[in-house]
């Protein structure tokens, strides 16, 4: 395995920054390609290695190749992250302040509801209370839809929800700006927004992580209290059918930790 930054290494950096955000299945098959394309040593089991060699030099530029999980699928996704502490860095350049206050508003919404999802309607209602100006519902539709072009939000049936890159890009902001309503997954400790909460004890679960602690169990019970867990194993929705977010138009956007200001 190479130790030091190869070909095959930018060019799964450049595709990755291309995409915004990778399952592990493509990850995978992107690995082996970059590494043949170069002719660089590959092994199946060794990507987690091959991006720790791209991390090392992307330290100095305050950039990660960050793993995490889909929380729809519970598959290993992988996104580039910024790094950088600067509130400023995390929420700058691409969106107007007017757009990025709506991205705050629905991020309050999703992160402050019970299921980790806001409706289209109670996005779209908070249009006309936006600073520094009001925005028509039409122009609050339309910022919509190019957050979800960047892999910012997720929408499934009118209900929005943070993509996966959103929550790998904006764990610590989040966790910092929410502190008494964010939580980490008892099971796997990364922040959980679409969470399954116990009703006893309140400890807060990715349905993922869930259904795989639940597997060849006779009874659900709750992780951490050990109560029954009365709504049972959640059901999985299929890895094929993930929720609908389209590709990223181009790369510029994916190399920086928020929705940048314009």
């Amino acid at each position: 395995m190479a130790t030091l930054m190869t070909d095959a290494h930018r060019h799964f950096l450049q595709a990755l920054m291309s995409l915004g955000v990778v399952e592990s299945p493509q990850a995978v098959a992107l690995h082996r390609r970059c590494c043949e394309l170069h002719k660089v040593y590959y092994a199946a089991d060794k990507l987690d290695d091959f991006i720790n060699v791209a991390n090392l030099q992307l330290q100095p530029l305050f950039l990660e190749i960050r793993k995490g999980m889909a929380e729809e699928t519970g598959r290993t996704c992988y996104a580039l992250v910024n790094l950088a502490e600067s509130e400023v860095t995390r929420m700058a350049t691409d969106y107007s302040e007017t757009e990025l206050e709506l991205f705050k508003k629905t991020m309050d919404l999703i992160v402050l509801s019970e299921s980790g999802f806001a409706s289209s309607t109670e996005i779209l209602n908070l249009a006309d209370q936006l600073k520094p100006k009001k925005m028509k519902k039409r122009e609050a539709e339309q910022v919509l839809q190019r957050l979800v072009e960047d892999m910012w939000l997720a929408e499934k049936e009118g209900e929005y929800t943070l993509h996966s890159r959103c929550i790998l890009e904006l764990e610590p902001y989040i966790l910092s700006h929410y502190p008494d309503t964010a939580r980490k997954c008892h099971i796997c400790h990364a922040l959980v927004v679409q969470s399954q909460v116990c009703v006893d004890c309140g400890v807060a679960v990715h349905a993922p992580c869930l259904a795989r602690y639940f597997r060849g169990r006779a009874d659900p019970r709750c992780p951490h209290c050990k109560q029954f867990w009365p709504s049972g194993p959640p059901a999985m929705s299929q890895p094929a059918a993930p929720l609908s977010s389209s590709t990223p138009k181009d790369s510029r956007r994916n190399s920086f930790a928020g929705p940048r200001r314009r």
